[in-house]
C-alpha cells in the first residue's frame, strides 16, 4: 500500500528588519600558470643581478672614461658618477692613435663579412632546404662537423691560404674567413625550411624559377634571421682581434681593436683613457642593434617557434 506523500512545508516569510545571508563567493583555483607573489618577486630580483652582472662593467666603463685627472679611480669606494665629467679623454685618444681610420677599417672588414654571410648563407641555406640533390645530407653533415672544430685549429692553415692568395697585409684577408660562417648557413636553412612548402608548390605551378621563388617567396619570410646573421657577422668582425693582429703588419691598416692596443701599451697606467677608448669600440655595435633589433627579435621568435 502506497503512502500519501507529506504536505510540502510552507514557506516561512523573511521577518522584517532581518539582514539577508549572503553567500560567499567560490575561490577560484590558482593555475599553475599564476605564480606566487613570492615567486614573482624572486623573479625580479634575479633579473635585477643579472642586469647588474652585465650592464654592471659597461656603465663602470662609462664611469670611467668620464672622469678627470683629479679624480681617482683605485680609492676603497670610489664614486660611480664623475664628480667634474669631461670628454677630455676621448679627445686625446683621438690625438693618440688614428680612431677614424680604423674604425673606416673596422667597418670595411665588417661589410664585406656582412656581405659575404648574407649572399652566401642565403644560397648554401636554400638549397639544403628546398632543393633536392644528391648529397644533400653529406654537406650537411660538413657543415655541422665544421662546427666542432675550434677557429685556433684552423688558423694556421687560413693564413697560409691568405698568404698564397697575395691577401696577406690587405682588409680583404682579414675579412675573407669570416665571410661564409657555417653556423649562419644551418640557421637560414633552419628559417627556410620553416617557409611552408605549399607556397613553393604554388609558386611552381605558376612557372617560377628557382631564383624567383627564392626572391619572391623565401627572402620575405626569412628577413628577421636575416638581421639576426647580420648583427652577430658585424659584432664577430668588429670585435675580432687575433685574426687581424696576425694579418695585417701596415699599422695604417689596423682595425680598431687591433689599434686599441697601444692605449693598454703606451697608457697603461691611465685607466680613463682606455676606457675611453673601449666606449668609441662599443658604440657601433650599440647603432647597429639599435638599427636591427626590431628585425632581431622577429627572427629569434621565428628561429625558436618555427625551427
Amino acid at each position: 500500500m502506497t503512502r500519501p506523500a507529506a504536505p510540502a512545508r510552507p514557506a516561512v516569510p523573511a521577518q522584517p528588519g532581518t539582514p539577508a545571508r549572503r553567500t560567499a563567493p567560490a575561490r577560484r583555483p590558482r593555475s599553475f600558470n599564476t605564480p606566487s607573489a613570492g615567486r614573482t618577486a624572486l623573479r625580479y630580483l634575479l633579473l635585477a643581478v643579472v642586469l647588474l652582472l652585465v650592464i654592471g662593467p659597461f656603465l663602470w666603463q662609462l664611469s670611467t672614461s668620464l672622469k678627470g685627472p683629479d679624480e681617482d679611480v683605485y680609492t676603497r669606494s670610489p664614486a660611480f658618477i664623475p664628480e667634474h665629467p669631461t670628454f677630455a679623454n676621448y679627445a686625446k685618444v683621438a690625438d693618440t692613435i688614428p680612431v677614424w681610420t680604423y674604425a673606416a677599417n673596422s667597418l670595411v672588414v665588417a661589410a664585406i663579412a656582412i656581405f659575404g654571410n648574407v649572399v652566401g648563407c642565403t644560397l648554401a641555406g636554400y638549397a639544403l632546404a628546398k632543393l633536392r640533390f644528391r648529397g644533400s645530407r653529406l654537406v650537411l653533415g660538413l657543415f655541422l662537423a665544421t662546427l666542432v672544430l675550434p677557429g685556433e685549429v684552423t688558423i694556421v692553415s687560413q693564413y697560409v691560404t691568405v698568404r698564397s692568395l697575395g691577401l696577406a697585409d690587405s682588409l680583404v684577408g682579414v675579412a675573407l674567413p669570416g665571410a661564409l660562417a657555417m653556423l649562419n648557413v644551418l640557421l637560414m636553412r633552419t628559417a627556410f625550411a620553416a617557409v611552408p612548402p605549399e607556397l613553393d608548390q604554388a609558386a611552381l605551378v605558376d612557372g617560377a624559377t628557382v631564383w624567383q621563388r627564392l626572391w619572391h617567396v623565401g627572402l620575405p619570410n626569412v628577413r628577421g634571421m636575416l638581421s639576426v646573421i647580420v648583427i652577430f657577422t658585424f659584432i664577430g668582425a668588429w670585435d675580432d682581434f687575433l685574426w687581424p693582429l696576425i694579418v695585417l703588419t701596415d699599422p695604417q691598416k689596423y682595425t680598431l681593436t687591433v689599434g686599441l692596443q697601444y692605449l693598454n701599451g703606451t697608457f697603461s697606467s691611465n685607466p680613463r683613457l682606455i676606457a675611453a677608448g673601449t666606449m668609441i669600440a662599443f658604440l657601433p655595435i650599440v647603432v647597429v642593434f639599435g638599427i636591427c633589433q626590431r628585425f632581431f627579435f622577429k627572427g629569434v621568435e621565428e628561429g625558436a617557434v618555427k625551427g
